[in-house]
């Protein structure tokens, strides 16, 4: 019987293993640590790094290889255990609760893809709530970030595929802030922003592919960052306009164009900002880290 859990444990962990341990190598770490990490002996890691073990389709390797990165960055940035556990497990789940991996799966169990997708139908607040709180503390912990927050502070939104209002939207309360020098935020929660949930909330409805954005300070040496690290931008300047007409200016950015950033160049009296859109927290994550690789 050929259940999920067995389709994991011979045909995807291997593989994420593997990469993780690849990647993990890559920036340094002994075979040791890695095994400790990831419980299993470093033989099994050296037969890993050697490329001596079972692959996936490519198709399969495909959705796999960004889940193997995000639980490396994870396991860099010193996350306990039982976070990479939460995270690798939610993260399968939404491969499957997408349907991303029931076509593969359903060849190998020999049962429909419709009966996969009822064993994955359920969505939870607290994988999202998860998803943003992980992002925030690699965020926070990026070398240089603090010199990205604009004087009116930063913002982290997220917004689940159902959101359709602020209040269902993940935020930061009391935004990103520097305390001591040093960046600084509460726990996410639903309902923590309007104006930044109500901009992804409007850019996801031109775009359902976009789910977060985070703003940051807007200054040359931002803006040459953004073009050199290849992000796909627009400018736009919305000052004198409300909140609603700003949202509306941005938002139709996105109505034929797939954008990573939208810079706002303000106006008087109005900070000039850059804002990040993302798939997710950590894709948002993963584009603030090109920009500040970038300026050093």
């Amino acid at each position: 019987m050929k259940t999920p859990s067995v389709y994991i444990a011979e045909e995807l962990m291997p593989y994420l293993r593997a990469r993780i341990s690849e990647v993990l190598y890559r920036e340094g770490l002994r075979q040791s640590k890695i095994a400790g990490y990831l419980g299993i002996t470093q033989a099994m890691v050296s037969k890993y790094l050697s490329g001596n073990y079972k692959k996936p389709s490519p198709e399969v390797r495909e959705l796999l290889n960004p889940v193997a990165e995000q639980i490396a960055r994870l396991i860099l940035s010193g996350a306990s255990r039982e976070e990479v556990i939460v995270f690798t497990s939610r993260r399968l789940f939404e491969l499957f609760s997408s349907g991303k991996l029931c076509r593969h799966y359903s060849a190998y169990a020999g049962i429909s893809e419709s009966a996969c997708r009822s064993m994955f139908s359920t969505s939870s607040e607290l994988h999202y709530l998860e998803e943003t709180k992980i992002a925030v503390r690699e965020l926070l912990s990026l070398p240089g970030f603090s010199k990205l927050i604009p004087e009116v502070r930063s913002n982290l939104a997220y917004a689940p595929a159902n959101a359709r209002t602020p209040e269902e939207v993940i935020a930061i309360p009391g935004r990103i802030t520097l305390v001591k020098g040093r960046p600084y935020a509460l726990p996410p929660e639903f309902g923590a922003s309007r104006f930044t949930a109500s901009l992804i909330l409007a850019v996801s409805k031109k775009n359902p592919e976009v789910r977060s954005v985070l703003n940051l300070r807007l200054d040359k040496s931002v803006e040459e960052a953004i073009k050199k690290s290849g992000l796909k931008f627009k400018k736009v300047k919305t000052g004198g306009l409300s909140d609603e007409d700003a949202i509306t200016v941005i938002s139709a950015l996105f109505e034929d164009n797939k954008l990573d950033a939208v810079l706002d160049e303000g106006g008087e009296g109005i900070e000039p900002l850059v804002y990040i859109f993302g798939s997710d927290p950590l894709d948002v994550v993963d584009k603030v880290k090109k920009i500040l690789e970038v300026m050093g």
